[in-house]
């Protein structure tokens, strides 16, 4: 089998239908791509890891410049990446882009879990890389890890970070707990996104009457998905009985009205 030209001829063959303006355009590049990393498979295990590099010399002559060393050894990793059967199915759901940022990582609950949130929240390739550098699963709580790989039941608290990341924009040296709730309502879908899915803004500051006083909330959301209101109270010092009995009188306001 000459395993050249046959990568060539994918190759040339998908630069023709990349001039295309069709939807599916994407889809046939990560096909091409995975179907020319299993033959770089195939021909390394018969000649030798230095065919990539052959190739690619070859290659950046005769059909462009990008089929370089870097990007044929990126074919060879999604092939390997996906023949695997936990995450096959995925592997045409996402664009040859986020493909580039997930190869390097090793682990597999870790990709799997930056999979089904790029699909389920159709998220950019800058969106995705931005959580990957903000190591969004290394803070997730390890009974929800535990759960991910055990493919359990997953929870509304299971995908709240520790820490939650929250932008400093102005950078503010002293952090009061009206500037952490400033902060916070700067950039109310990155505070929400950190929570996790189904977020949605009410309000802030919000009203309710206990006895003849008022009192305030300062945040309150609602989870579409898991159909809850979600309760915050903005503290920025250690967490007291107190605290949890203002929490839980304003939850007991909220569940009852």
């Amino acid at each position: 089998m000459n395993y050249y030209n046959e990568i060539k001829e994918k190759l040339i063959n998908n630069e023709v239908y990349e001039r295309i303006k069709d939807y599916s355009k994407e889809r046939n590049r990560v096909l091409t791509y995975y179907e020319i990393g299993k033959l770089l498979n195939e021909a390394g295990s018969k000649y030798g890891d230095s065919i990539i590099e052959e190739y690619s010399k070859k290659l950046v002559i005769e059909v462009g410049k990008k089929y370089n060393r870097s990007t044929l050894f990126r074919m060879k990793q999604f092939y390997s990446l996906f023949s695997n059967e936990k995450v096959a199915p995925m592997a045409q759901l996402l664009s040859w882009s986020h493909y580039v940022e997930l190869l390097p990582i090793k682990d597999e609950t870790k990709l799997v879990y930056y999979l089904n949130i790029s699909i389920k929240q159709n998220l950019t390739k800058r969106e995705l890389r931005e959580k990957i550098k903000n190591r969004e699963y290394e803070r997730l709580p390890k009974d929800t890890k535990d759960k991910l790989i055990n493919n359990e039941e997953i929870k509304l608290v299971d995908y709240v970070k520790e820490p939650i990341l929250i932008k400093n924009s102005s950078n503010y040296e002293v952090i009061t707990e009206k500037i952490l709730q400033k902060l916070i309502l700067e950039d109310i879908p990155s505070f929400l996104k950190e929570l996790g899915d189904g977020f949605t803004f009410i309000d802030n500051e919000y009203k309710i009457k206990l006895g003849t006083h008022y009192n305030y909330i300062d945040l309150l959301l609602y989870n579409i998905k898991f159909k809850c209101y979600v309760v915050i109270e903005i503290k920025v010092t250690e967490l007291k009985k107190e605290h949890i009995g203002q929490l839980e009188t304003y939850m007991n306001y909220i569940d009852k009205n």
